[in-house]
């Protein structure tokens, strides 16, 4: 589908335990996770219902070696990944694995000038990320904790041809006509440049429960947001960051400490889903 270029289309966790994985991701989202393996390796598809999340693999031993930890990848769909792949160079980005043909489609993952780790794909096999209205599970925001804001927002610009919007501290990412995520400067405290993917759900106070009972960790939040939504920013069991999105049944809704990604409640604010936030309460 031609309006999915330069728009995150598919994503994939690898992780240290993939069964593990698979039991805690059905317990938070209902998702389901289908064999697509191939002879070369592992792979699994995460769907809830109909539609097709993402992907499911162990995270390789060189990357282990390397001192790669348990992550999400979102990836972006482009019309020749080969060509997306000499620009970002040219760019200052970085090829991490240069584009492959695999199940999915032909892939690479790659990093920007500021080591933001991410993917891109070309003729993509499955549905992926193609409503526009977000059903529970799927990905509703797409967040880059950057070490310059303005300047990531420059090279994924000239990259992907994603409009200048407004704003000088948080910079709105449109893809289509539609709001996709935004990129901002992040404090020097918090880890490494990288992605953070917001994961819809249907009732942000049950999804923490499923979170915590399913040995996942809260990390920041729930916080509220101007519109009435809650965030909260998550790690699976295996150390894989994530957050989730969406209303609460509940009034007053009990906010998590901290954990140790150091976001603190006096950095003055923070910012997501293309709004600032004060300080959380208590």
């Amino acid at each position: 589908m031609t309006e999915r270029r330069g728009a995150f289309a598919w994503y994939e966790l690898l992780t240290t335990d993939a069964a593990g994985a698979r039991d805690f991701y059905g317990r938070v989202f209902g998702w389901q996770a289908r064999n697509a393996s191939t002879s070369a390796f592992a792979y699994s598809i995460f769907s809830a219902g109909k539609i097709e999340i993402g992907g499911l693999m162990e995270l390789p031993p060189d990357a282990r070696r390397a001192g790669a930890t348990p992550h999400w990848v979102g990836y972006v769909e482009v019309d020749d990944i080969d060509r997306a792949a000499d620009r970002l160079k040219r760019l200052g980005g970085s090829v991490l694995v240069p584009p492959t043909d695999s199940n999915i489609g032909r892939v690479s993952i790659v990093a920007d000038p500021q080591r933001a780790t991410f993917g891109m794909v070309g003729g993509l096999k499955l549905d992926g990320n193609t409503s526009e209205v977000m059903e529970p599970g799927q990905v509703g925001w797409h967040e880059l904790f950057a070490a310059d804001g303005k300047q990531a927002f420059a090279f994924y610009s000239e990259l992907f041809g994603w409009p200048q919007g407004a704003g000088d501290s948080y910079h709105l990412v449109t893809v289509g006509g539609r709001m996709i995520g935004g990129m901002f400067t992040k404090l020097p405290r918090t880890p490494p440049p990288f992605w953070l993917y917001y994961f819809e759900v249907a009732d942000i106070a049950d999804a923490v429960a499923q979170v915590k009972g399913a040995g996942g960790r809260v990390l920041q939040g729930p916080l509220e947001l101007p519109d009435g939504c809650w965030i909260v920013r998550c790690s699976d069991p295996q150390g894989a960051m994530f957050s989730l999105q969406g209303k609460s049944s509940q009034s007053g809704i009990e906010s998590a400490a901290v954990g140790e990604l150091n976001w603190a409640a006096d950095w003055g604010g923070f910012a997501s889903r293309g709004r600032m936030v004060g300080k959380p309460k208590g």
